[in-house]
């Protein structure tokens, strides 16, 4: 079991595939971290499917509708670009084509991904439970997906 350094600066997500917990990176992304735990203390992940998984790539969340064209009722996010690394475990928000259209949507990393480095916003890395993600179905869109049981900040858990 990962130790958390930072109750208030991690999210425990619990999925139909078993138990991730990410270290938020608020030196990196403040906006962006603060969005997220901010939808993880109102519940609003809850039950969301993982909507794209790309073998190999990635696995997508955070959209409500579970069309890839949803979000939250809050305004979008300026981009916060960093010279993280997209690597395994990098939890990264997704946008359009516009680099400042992050809402509510953020994907995972299966394997490294340097095409993205500079293009998305990252704001966290999975510290336990990529064994996990690994097994979340695969597709585009995902048939019978799986979900985010619950999502929380770990210092409310």
């Amino acid at each position: 079991m990962a130790e958390i350094k930072d109750p208030e600066n991690t999210i425990v997500m619990e999925t139909t595939k078993g138990k991730v917990v990410i270290e938020l990176l608020p030196d990196l992304a403040p906006n962006h971290v603060a969005r997220i735990k901010e939808l993880a203390r109102e519940k609003f992940y809850d039950g969301i499917v993982f909507h794209r998984v790309i073998d190999g790539f990635m696995a997508q969340t955070g959209d409500p509708t579970g069309t890839g064209m949803g979000g939250s009722d809050k305004p979008d996010l300026k981009a916060e670009f960093s010279n993280m690394s997209h690597i395994r475990g990098t939890c990264s928000m997704a946008r359009s084509q516009n680099p400042n259209s992050a809402n509510s949507q953020f994907f995972i990393c299966f394997d490294d991904a340097p095409w993205l480095n500079k293009q998305y916003s990252v704001w966290g890395q999975v510290i336990e439970g990529m064994d996990a993600i690994d097994q979340i179905k695969k597709g585009e869109p995902v048939r019978d997906p799986d979900s985010i049981v619950t999502m929380r900040v770990a210092a409310d858990a």
